[in-house]
């Protein structure tokens, strides 16, 4: 089955000859690797090397990327009817949909259709395909029926092949992230502005939601891939809580984790905010952290490893009594549910990556301790000489009592 374009497109925010170059530098790094073909399955990459953007992604749909040839985008039938108005580069030809009595049945699956297709259009001469064995939605069925169905390929993980290719960005990436970058800031702003004792934690959800989605004058707010995360009082000690209907106690820390999301880049963003006055305890954990965060930034620039950013801020972590065990940040850039990170390049001890300018990163530091924590964090760019940031809320423990700390 093939779509048939009716009506106007959306359209993805990027030209033909972009979503070209991005195809090819793929094709490099398959050659490289001793591919002869990718199968794309995780949304954040299709829509990289497609732009294709819909919330399809919960039931099976793969890109076929030859290292010679048409690629193909394989997925439900309903979606590939409407796949032509943000994959806009792709002729409808390239498009197929599987039926729809594929879905959810426990005697059949959509990847033995899938499976056929690619034997159909691409042949059945023994070849070596990657897959992404750490995309969220290729599920466990949908590589069985492709191993059973294409016995002729053998299929080999791409280990987050185009992820690497994503790591550096495009200047219109960049102008993209810059715009998500002001919406984590109005969205945090507008989570610390709600604040306040007896306030239930789902309202300040929902005023943080409300800003996501508003965006900002210049640009509008896309959905996050992960919801605001908020954690309150001893539980600021663990990482990745959400909300409850809880009222805010007075004299007490909150963490706010978020993003601002523009055409599915994000820069996300942390701070800790205190209801009443800080202990000693917490006010100095907020400085060494800051501290150290401050070291990690100024350590960034071309050449330099993500190691070497890592230890500065453990070294100064170090000197004011304190160690970080988790990682310092990831790599980001486009998002999909459930992560906004890259699975590529983290900042932390050993990482052997070098810097280069327009990679784009979360470093977040987060301190959890027992009974409380502190988090503070920053969306950058590498720039030529040093870093760029993409938020500017203050860094230090925000004190609702008269200000920053």
């Amino acid at each position: 089955m093939t779509t048939q374009p009716v009506g106007p497109s959306i359209g993805a925010p990027f030209s033909e000859a972009e979503f070209e170059a991005r195809r090819d530098r793929v094709r490099e790094r398959m050659r490289a690797g001793g591919f002869d073909g990718l199968l794309v399955a995780d949304p954040a990459n299709l829509y990289y090397l497609t732009g294709y953007n819909a919330w399809s992604f919960y039931t099976p749909q793969v890109l076929w990327l030859p290292l010679e040839g048409e690629p193909l985008l394989i997925m439900r039938e309903m979606d590939a009817n409407g796949a032509h108005r943000t994959a806009t580069s792709f002729p409808a030809s390239s498009i197929l949909g599987y039926p729809e009595t594929l879905i959810h049945r426990p005697d059949a699956h959509p990847g033995d259709w899938i499976a056929a297709a690619l034997l159909e259009r691409a042949g059945a001469e023994p070849r070596r395909v990657g897959y992404e064995g750490e995309a969220h939605f290729f599920t466990v069925r949908t590589f069985r029926a492709l191993q059973e169905h294409l016995p002729g390929w053998q299929l080999d993980d791409s280990q987050d092949l185009v992820g690497w290719v994503r790591l550096v960005k495009s200047p219109a990436e960049i102008e993209l992230m810059r715009a998500a970058g002001r919406i984590a800031s109005s969205a945090m702003q507008a989570g610390l502005d709600a604040l306040a004792p007896g306030r239930p934690q789902h309202e300040i959800a929902a005023a943080i939601q409300a800003a996501q989605a508003r965006g900002t004058a210049d640009a509008a707010g896309d959905y996050p891939a992960i919801v605001p995360l908020m954690m309150v009082g001893a539980a600021a000690d663990t990482p990745h809580l959400t909300w409850s209907d809880a009222p805010l106690p007075d004299e007490t820390g909150i963490s706010l984790e978020l993003t601002g999301a523009h055409r599915r880049y994000h820069a996300p963003l942390a701070r800790t905010a205190y209801l009443g006055t800080p202990s000693d305890r917490l006010r100095h954990l907020a400085d060494a952290t800051v501290a150290a965060l401050d070291a990690a930034l100024a350590a960034v620039r071309p050449g330099v490893t993500a190691h070497e950013v890592s230890e500065e801020f453990t070294r100064v972590l170090g000197a004011a009594g304190y160690e970080k065990a988790s990682r310092l940040g990831y790599s980001i850039g486009i998002g999909y549910p459930p992560d906004w990170g890259e699975r590529t390049v983290s900042l932390r001890r050993g990482e052997p990556t070098v810097l280069v300018e327009n990679m784009t990163f979360h470093v977040i530091a987060g301190m959890w301790m027992t009974g409380y924590g502190f988090e503070t964090s920053a969306s950058i760019r590498v720039t030529d000489s040093g870093h760029e940031l993409f938020c500017d809320v203050p860094r230090g423990l925000i004190v609702k009592n008269g200000g920053a700390a």
